[in-house]
């Protein structure tokens, strides 16, 4: 045998190793009940494809997404302000974990059932943002709302539109969004009742044009809200960026966030309300604080 056939016959028996290690991943993977991800040749590499969904999510995550909403502190500015000083026995990690802990209750029983609501209804978009906006009676949550909305839709048209390829209800969600942003643009002598621009439904509607699981929206939506208040909490030097990442992986924070969904589910909108009144009295006051360095 000359030793051109012999590298030949090398290279196959390579490629065939190579194979049956990637095949044996994917059996061990599914075994585990962990789903495997599409995986391609291209040469002699190896390359992960990943679906556009799972981009979606993670330009939909990014904390570069340009919404406004680190602009925000979501009421702890004022808070802290209002507990001033702590108790002997309370730490300043403490106290902000109990924030955070009722911020995420308080914003999942206020809008999760309009994030849910618009991924299933797209068609309903004007009347929950109109909703929404009535059931809002805190004027400072009502324009961080309107003003991270309409940064979303204004994100949709110019960036993430053309990443909207689906059919059925994506494609739905698309031409909503469209007539949605039409109306908003309108002249406000035109509308009596004109729309808002409110967040929550201008996300679910969003996340259904891109694809993404109604799981996957809800979820992301209360993540993102943690991570603006961990970054308020940053800058108001409660805790420090190690800290802050911290509490973002732990086990800690996705059950609250769990909980915050699963009791939230399969309420209605006419349902929803806010379950920290607190909350509201924390936000408001925020714009009459005599210095901040936060929006109101």
């Amino acid at each position: 045998m000359s030793r051109s056939n012999e590298q030949d016959l090398e290279e196959e028996i390579a490629r065939l190793k190579h194979s049956l290690h990637h095949a044996q991943q994917k059996l061990k993977q599914l075994d585990n009940g962990v789903p495997s991800l599409p995986i391609t040749e291209i040469g002699n590499e190896n390359a992960t494809n990943i679906s556009p969904t799972s981009h979606a999510l993670l330009l939909l995550s990014d904390s570069a997404l340009p919404l406004g909403s680190f602009a925000f502190s979501s009421g702890l500015e004022s808070y802290l302000a209002h507990h001033k000083p702590l108790p002997p026995s309370t730490t300043s990690i403490q106290s902000f974990h109990h924030f955070l802990h009722l911020s995420i209750s308080s914003l999942a029983g206020a809008t999760i059932p309009y994030v849910l609501a618009a991924y299933r209804s797209p068609q309903d978009i004007a009347t929950l943002d109109n909703d929404l906006d009535a059931s809002t009676p805190c004027t400072v949550a009502r324009r961080a709302s309107v003003a991270q909305g309409r940064a979303l839709l204004s994100v949709w048209e110019r960036a993430l539109r053309p990443a909207c390829s689906g059919g059925g209800s994506a494609q739905l969600a698309v031409e909503m969004l469209g007539a949605f942003s039409v109306t908003l643009k309108a002249p406000a002598s035109a509308e009596p009742f004109g729309a808002n621009g409110h967040f929550a439904p201008l996300w679910g509607l969003v996340c259904l044009s891109l694809a993404v699981s109604e799981q996957q929206t809800a979820y992301v939506f209360l993540f993102n809200h943690a991570k603006a208040v961990l970054s308020a909490a940053v800058r108001a030097s409660v805790m420090g960026p190690y800290q802050a990442q911290g509490v973002l992986a732990s086990g800690w924070l996705q059950e609250e966030i769990g909980r915050g969904l699963s009791g939230n589910w399969d309420v209605a909108v006419e349902e929803a309300g806010q379950y920290v009144p607190g909350m509201d009295f924390w936000v408001g006051r925020h714009e009459l604080l005599y210095s901040r360095i936060f929006n109101s």
